[in-house]
């Protein structure tokens, strides 16, 4: 299944995590609240279905996307559940990327990225990421995207990438890596204690 996130109409987070912890809810008290709210494919694919997840972004500034970064403050939610409710709902998925711009600093796009999945409870094939940039002088984009529609090279990494992440996500699936729940102390030094009436 492919999810463009550009054709998806979804709120950016308001923050409730902020606001109070319980407050961050599964699933997002946004779309609970907005029905319109599309970011709900994201969720069922990542949570319920999907067992192997390929995302992809562009460099921009030095950075991924903005539309990622919006997608990933929604994911609170998902990483929330750990804190407050004892609940992983990533178990036992493989997570992989590619990122393409015309700007350097891809390594530091994927550790971002890498760390993100990560918390979330994802794990990673070996050579996690496939990559392409120019560089700093290459400003034509024009010749940018030529060159990553018919890069025969790219294309093989990306098919290759795929194959390390089902053998990876084979692996995972078979020894259950991931549990229901994990030890808080170490990974998150103190559990949330919230007082309900």
């Amino acid at each position: 299944m492919l999810i463009k996130l550009n054709d998806l109409k979804f709120r950016s987070c308001e923050g409730y995590y902020s606001k109070s912890a319980s407050a961050c809810t599964w699933p997002c008290s946004i779309t609970q609240m907005d029905d319109t709210d599309q970011l709900v494919q994201v969720y069922e694919s990542l949570i319920h279905w999907g067992d192997v997840i390929i995302v992809s972004t562009p460099i921009r500034w030095g950075a991924a996307s903005s539309l990622y970064y919006k997608m990933a403050e929604r994911m609170n939610c998902i990483q929330n559940q750990i804190t407050i409710a004892d609940k992983v709902l990533i178990q036992n998925k493989v997570a992989a990327f590619i990122i393409t711009g015309g700007q350097d600093n891809i390594q530091d796009v994927a550790g971002h990225m890498l760390g993100f999945f990560a918390e979330l409870g994802f794990a990673f094939p070996p050579f996690p990421y496939i990559a392409h940039s120019r560089g700093w002088s290459a400003e034509d984009m024009e010749k940018n995207v030529d060159y990553v529609k018919n890069s025969s090279d790219l294309k093989e990494g990306a098919k290759d990438l795929i194959k390390r992440s089902v053998e990876m996500s084979e692996i995972v699936l078979g020894r259950k890596l991931s549990k229901e729940k994990i030890t808080h102390p170490g990974r998150k030094a103190q559990s949330l204690h919230i007082e309900r009436k």
